[in-house]
């Protein structure tokens, strides 16, 4: 179930893109709610009581403009989908700086909204998944899209992320099953993600980071086949 926020300070614009994304998510067989602000202070007072996946900010608001809103999201560590609507190409560069998904000028062609709603849903289920595991504190959630590499040893697996790692007790076939998709098993005691390779060799894999992994001969066709098709090459 996505939640998708609109905020368009026109009733007739919100309408329309209500009825759009309602559109789109009976096409792509998405259950979704849908809630609309007219403005970003009608939003932020209701905000904490209806947390978006994905947001359609009209960048031209009355009061506090969509760029601004999207400023104080993301000072809260909001991570929802940001997709702006603007009717002005001037604006586009405005919001580079909180990663906004897409941007979008007016009048919004269905096609366009529906390709990038769809992009939007992939990362949230991308995001929303997580390594879960108890720890001496209690239980940690170590969102997939963190991991860099995972490392199997004794009845172990270490799960590396950019300055930390976390030990979790699984096999490397059940931490395989954790990671999913936008991952590939190297080596009998190796699962990379595949975004975070740099290179690919017939003995080992060269991180992003740096850090060189093993790579098995019976697992080197796989492993060059699943980066040359993460990237479109195949």
């Amino acid at each position: 179930m996505l939640t998708v926020i609109l905020c368009d300070d026109n009733a007739r614009e919100r309408e329309y893109l209500k009825s759009l994304v309602l559109g789109w998510a009976s096409e792509s067989g998405t259950k979704l709610t849908v809630h609309e602000f007219s403005s970003a202070e009608e939003l932020l007072f209701s905000y904490s009581d209806c947390p978006p996946d994905i947001l359609l900010l009209d960048i031209e608001l009355s009061g506090m403009n969509g760029v601004e809103l999207a400023k104080t999201l993301r000072a809260r560590s909001d991570f929802s989908q940001i997709i702006f609507i603007t009717g002005y190409p001037d604006f586009i560069t405005d919001g580079y700086d909180v990663s906004a998904l897409h941007y979008l000028l007016k009048p919004v062609r269905p096609e366009k909204l529906f390709e990038v709603l769809t992009r939007a849903a992939e990362n949230v289920s991308r995001l929303q998944r997580a390594v879960v595991f108890k720890t001496a504190d209690g239980i940690e959630r170590l969102p997939v899209e963190t991991i860099i590499y995972a490392e199997a040893f004794s009845h172990l697996v270490s799960f590396v992320c950019a300055g930390r790692s976390c030990e979790v007790r699984c096999t490397i076939s059940e931490a395989k099953a954790m990671l999913g998709e936008g991952f590939i098993q190297c080596h009998r005691s190796y699962i990379v993600a595949l975004k975070y390779i740099k290179t690919v060799g017939s003995r080992d894999i060269l991180l992003d980071n740096g850090v060189r992994l093993p790579v098995s001969r019976q697992l080197y066709k796989e492993v060059k086949t699943a980066y040359l098709s993460y990237y479109g090459v195949i």
